[in-house]
């Protein structure tokens, strides 16, 4: 019924800001426990899981890198505007892999790693 990604971080103010306030996602619940943990629900959409080989998984980095970086897990957000929440997130210290592609799919993609480590996709339907 519902798809939840769980990322453990280091800085989690830092994770925070960057995935609620740069990149947009609400946050809809948020529970604090002994020992100063913490734990909030950003709503992130629709969820789905997409199973690539490793063949598919390096021709989507070199479309969108030009070179094989992601781990096992990347994470994609569909936004309305690829680009610009690309620079959000990179003045929100983000690192950006590469510049902005339009792939095969017609998506326009752009790739970025989070303070975190976790690199991200964004992409956006283009017609």
């Amino acid at each position: 019924m519902e798809l939840r990604l769980v990322l453990t971080v280091d800085d989690f103010e830092q994770a925070l800001a960057f995935y609620r306030d740069s990149l947009g996602l609400a946050e809809l619940e948020a529970w604090q426990a002994d020992r100063g943990a913490r734990v909030v629900l950003l709503d992130a959409g629709r969820a789905t899981l997409e199973l690539v080989n490793e063949a598919q998984a390096a021709m989507i980095d070199e479309i969108e890198v030009g070179r094989r970086v992601a781990g096992p897990v990347r994470v994609a957000f569909e936004v309305d505007d690829s680009e610009a929440v690309g620079v959000r997130l990179v003045s929100a210290g983000a690192e950006r892999l590469a510049e902005p592609v339009t792939t095969p799919w017609k998506h326009r993609n752009v790739r970025v790693r989070a303070p975190d480590g976790t690199q991200l996709t964004l992409f956006t339907v283009v017609d």
